[in-house]
Order: structure tokens, then sequence, then C-alpha cells
């Protein structure tokens, strides 16, 4: 079983995790010092188990994130609380924390208190070393549970030009993405994004030279969003991507990165041939009065996404706060 592990934490607890657990070498270990650091790792580096130093700041934000996005989810996260505070009440209020915001263990061991030969600490390792093994196993079933189900799964939700998922995956996705955001009192934003004159790609160039755009555009997203916003080919060359736990002037931060981003940097098709290409895109935040199913969040981000169209394109349109009316950001 090929399984990556995530050590989060300070370089101590890094080397006394790595020194205590002996199973942890037959693994693909990653380190991060920070929950922050993890989340820019795991962009590039997606892993099965993450171990977090449980007094780290953000490591509670860290297991919401994983656990509210659809393809992590599965990730087995234990927070290892070595602090030296033995008060039980307080030991108890961490680890409730810790399991509402997402945490499958949270495992108390103070081993900076223990000496090497106390028996004390062989009953904590094994402790440790049983729960790393619960987690293993968990990571094993949900592998071969993934492996059974991905061939339907990529075929019933996954765009097979672009590999993103799909108009039928976000009909999945937004409600429960909705449901989790107003659980939780968190923010939820949504973008829609359109690739400009593409019709005018086509019938200069063709359709394989259309898709490849599209191909490369989705590329260029995934690599550019946070590894929990999550992307969907709409339709077309309609780009639609959740933004959880995002407030409305931080969307706004992202779509027009975007746009400077692929606007700014032209996609090389062939050895002959550089495209430049822009986007519009329409920004739009949860509110309370919008539906469970999202229908009417995606209607005001498609409404701002035909007013950047209708101001010029190359641009950028949100919702002002709190009246919804459009507004404009940038054009360049």
């Amino acid at each position: 079983m090929d399984v990556s592990i995530l050590i989060i934490g300070d370089e101590r607890f890094q080397n006394a995790v790595l020194a205590l657990i002996d199973c942890l070498n037959s693994l693909l270990v990653q380190t991060a010092s920070y929950p922050s650091e993890a989340i820019q790792q795991l962009q590039t580096q997606p892993t099965e188990f993450i171990l977090c130093q449980a007094d780290c700041r953000g490591a509670l934000e860290l297991c919401y994130q994983i656990k509210t996005q659809s393809q992590s989810s599965w990730t087995y996260c234990l927070l290892l609380d070595d602090s030296t505070d033995t008060l039980a009440s307080t030991l108890m209020e961490r680890k409730v924390a810790a399991l509402e915001a997402g945490a499958d263990a949270y495992l108390w061991f103070p081993y900076t208190q223990m000496r090497e030969d106390s028996p004390l600490l062989a009953q904590y390792q094994a402790l440790l070393l049983a729960e790393i093994q619960v987690g293993l196993r968990w990571v094993k079933t949900c592998q071969e549970l993934l492996q059974t189900n991905d061939l339907l799964s990529a075929i019933a939700l996954s765009d097979p030009l672009t590999e993103l998922n799909n108009r039928r995956a976000l009909e999945w996705e937004l409600p429960r993405q909705i449901e989790n955001a107003r659980n939780r009192g968190t923010p939820l934003c949504l973008l829609i994004l359109d690739v400009d004159y593409f019709k005018a790609i086509n019938d200069t160039y063709g359709h394989l030279i259309g898709d490849r755009v599209l191909q490369m555009l989705s590329a260029r997203l995934q690599h550019n969003l946070r590894f929990y916003d999550t992307p969907f080919r709409y339709g077309g060359e309609e780009f639609v991507i959740l933004l959880s736990n995002t407030e409305p002037a931080v969307a706004i931060q992202i779509a027009e990165r975007l746009r400077v981003l692929i606007a700014t940097q032209p996609f090389r098709i062939n050895e002959t041939l550089d495209l430049k290409i822009a986007i519009s895109a329409g920004v739009a935040y949860l509110r309370s009065d919008d539906d469970e199913q999202g229908i009417s969040l995606l209607d005001r981000a498609d409404q701002n996404l035909l007013q950047a169209k209708t101001n010029g394109r190359n641009q950028v349109v949100s919702c002002r706060l709190p009246d919804d009316s459009p507004e404009s950001h940038s054009i360049s």
C-alpha cells in the first residue's frame, strides 16, 4: 500500500515523532512546520495521512478544510498533543474541539516529560502506534473503495476533455458546501468565468485548437487555486469555482488574480502558435435567503458574468455588500 504521511509541527516535534514511530520509515514522509505551510504543500502533494502537533496555530482549521472537501475528505487526521498540561478538563475540551473540527483522532502524549527508559513512555508509544495503525487501515479501506468506484465516478462526474469535475458534480457538491457553510457559520463564494471571444478561436484555428485551449486553461486554473477550492467545467467555455470558507473580498482577489494570470501569460499551443486569451468572471457570495440547491447563488454569479461581458470583457464583476448591485473591479 502506497501511503504518504504529512507530519506538521516544529522541528522538535517532527524529530520526536520520527524517532518514536519506526513504522513511519516504510511510508513516504513529508514535513511542514505550520498548517499554513501544509496547505501550500497539499496543493501539489496530496497526502493520505496527516499527523499534526495539536497546538499549532491553524491545526483545527486545517482539519476542517480537509474534511469539507470531497476530494480530500477521506484523509486521516491525527492531532498529537505534546503539551505538559495535565488538567483533565482542559484536555477534554481540546479533544472535543478537535473532533468537532474534523480530526479523526486526538491523543495526548507528553513525551518531553518522560525518560527514555520509562515504562510509561513505552505504553504511550504503543498507543500512538495503535492510533497510526487504525488510521492506516482506514486509508487502505478508502483506497480500495476508491479503486472500485473510480471508473464509474470518473465517467459520471468528470469532464473528459479537461478532467475537471463536470456540471453534474457541481449539482451534487454545491448543496453540500452550502449546508456545511450554514452549519458552521462560514462564508462561501462562487465564481463563474468564461473565455472571451472563444468562438473566434474555434472559427480561426479549428475546434482541436479550441479544445487544447480549454485543456491548458483548466490546468492553469488547477495549479493556481488553493487545494480546497473546487473547479468545475460548467459547459462549453464556462467554468465554476467554489471557494469555501472565503470572504467575498478574498474571492474577488482570487478571481482578479486568475484573470491577470490568464491575460498576461500566452498559451503555447505548439511550437508555432502562442495564443493570448482573456476571461470575464462573475463573483457571488452565499446569502441567508439563498435556496439549499444554490440556484439563486449561481444565478447571481451568472448575472455578474453577463455584466462583465457587457462592460467590455476581460474583467471581474461581483456583488456589492450589502445591496448586491454589481460592481466592476478592474479591466486591463
